[in-house]
Formats: C-alpha cells, structure tokens, sequence
C-alpha cells in the first residue's frame, strides 16, 4: 500500500512509528467518487482549494455557491461552477488547464469531510477536476456551526501585504480552524483542515506563526509534503463576518523528543477579502477531542 503516498509521508510514518496504521488508512484512498460521496458534494455551499499561482507561491482559497455549485459529474470527475472572486490569488490558476489542484469538502453542521486531489480543466462555466485521490477523514477537531444567513454583497480584496497587521494577528489568535494547502511536485497538491481551541495557532511575529500537530489518521499527507516540499499556503475564514485571510509562506515541522511536533511557518504574502455570496455561521460547538490533545 505505499504506493498511495510518496517519500516525505513515508519518511515522517517512519519517524513516528505508524506506518502499519499508516499502511491500513491508506486503503481508504482510491480515485472513484462513490454514490455517498457524490451525495455529500451536492450539499456543500463552500469548497477549500488548494494551488500554486503563477508565481509558484501555493495558497489556499475559499469557493461558495448554491448548494449543487459542486457536483460529481462521473466516477472520476468533479465540475465546480463559478470560481473565486476577482483579485484572489488562484484566479488565474483556476482559469488554467492541468493545474494541480486539492480541494476540500467540510461541513460544519455535520462534522464532516472530504478530499479530493486531481488535475483541473478550465471550463466555460467554472472548472472541473480529474481525480487522482479521494478519501474521507473522520470528524476528529472538525468544531460544529449552523449556517446563519446568507450575504449577497462583497468588498473583494481588502488588503495586501507580506506580514500580518494587528487586526489579523488578532483574527488568527481567536481562530478555531484553518485550511492548509501543501504539495509534493510530480506527486500533486493536497488541501487539509486543522483544528482546535482559540489560541492553538501562535503568533510568534507578524511574519511567524506555529501550530501543535494533533494526533491524527497517521497518513501525514501534510507533513510529508512539507518533508518535500516547504511551500504551503493557509486560509483561515472567519465564521462571523465571512471574511477571510489568505497566507502564503513556507513551512517546516519541528519534531520534539517527547514525540511531540509542532508546524513554523513563515509569512510571505497575506490577502485579506470579503467574498460576496458568503454564508455566516453561528458559535461554535467545539469538538470533543479537543479535550485530550496532546502536543
């Protein structure tokens, strides 16, 4: 079963001496959409993805529509309609064919998600994307909301930078949850989730963060990208207001000799934006295995 992960998550697997659970999770990876997925997609008001732009810098962007705006149109194959709003970083990726993309499904009412990694092709009405790897993840850090009201109306890009102000140290601060896009080169982009109480992330400097790596399914398709490849680019939404903060940076992971493991990265470009179409969400019901995390 290694063949579905390349050798930076070997390496890590190896290090942390899971690669027996590592082996049996990664049966759960295949490239067909199956009816329960495909079910799940329809659902769906927002889509994480994750690219490089034209720069090569990877970063993170926040797609939302009606639910149906993403949908299974074959075994293999998702059609996204619409795209992100003008002035986002992957704009132009997105418009782009054979742009290596990972996308992820989360839902917040019901704690649950999906990955999918693949190829894009550019179409007249969005996009769509030839799936190399699609798996589910168990609900562990997901935190629940309900979906409060629906805003039509947007600002666009708010502000560019290459360091965080103080109004957005303070939103990563209070953040329970951000996306994280990573890649390996030939072996393909991945988008990922994490979470945890607010404060989880630190802020060490405008240009530094850091974040605890929770114990998870043991596959290390993040860390082991970042094994082979620094560059990663970070989204993090806020519930509230629908606004969101895109980073962009490079990242490495710190292995302690407890076990623990911790993520430093580094800020590189930072876009702040208000999307029109965005939904609001409600408190959060913070997940249960919050409470036994080690670091």
């Amino acid at each position: 079963m290694s063949g579905v992960y390349h050798w930076g998550s070997l390496a890590v697997q190896e290090r942390v001496g899971v690669r027996g659970a590592a082996e049996h999770v990664g049966r759960s990876i295949g490239t067909g959409i199956r009816d329960v997925a495909a079910a799940f997609l329809e659902l769906q008001p927002h889509l994480v993805v994750g690219a490089a732009d034209g720069a090569g810098r990877m970063w993170a962007s926040l797609l939302t529509g009606p639910p149906g705006f993403v949908r299974a149109t074959g075994p293999h194959r998702i059609a996204v309609a619409g795209g992100v709003p003008a002035g986002d970083p992957l704009a132009e990726a997105l418009a782009t064919d054979g742009t290596r993309i990972g996308t992820i499904a989360l839902d917040p009412r019901t704690r649950r998600r999906m990955r999918l990694n693949g190829t894009l092709g550019a179409t007249s009405r969005g996009f769509a994307v030839e799936a190399e790897q699609v798996f589910a993840n168990c609900p562990k850090y997901l935190q629940q909301r309900q979906p409060l009201e629906l805003v039509a109306e947007g600002a666009g890009v708010v502000r560019r930078g290459d360091a965080l102000t103080l109004g957005q140290v303070r939103a990563v601060r209070r953040a329970d949850t951000f996306f994280v896009a990573t890649t390996a080169e030939a072996d393909g982009v991945d988008a990922s989730h994490r979470g945890g109480l607010p404060g989880f992330v630190e802020v060490l400097s405008p240009v530094e963060l850091a974040w605890p790596d929770y114990a998870g399914n043991a596959m290390f398709l993040t860390l082991g990208n970042l094994t082979a490849d620094p560059r990663a680019g970070l989204l993090f939404p806020d519930w509230e207001s629908g606004a969101v903060l895109q980073l962009s940076g490079r990242a490495r992971t710190e292995f302690a000799a407890d076990g623990g493991r911790r993520t430093r990265f580094r800020v590189e470009s930072v876009v702040e934006a208000v999307h029109p179409g965005r939904l609001l969400w409600g408190t959060p019901e913070y997940s249960p295995h919050l409470g036994s995390t080690t670091r």
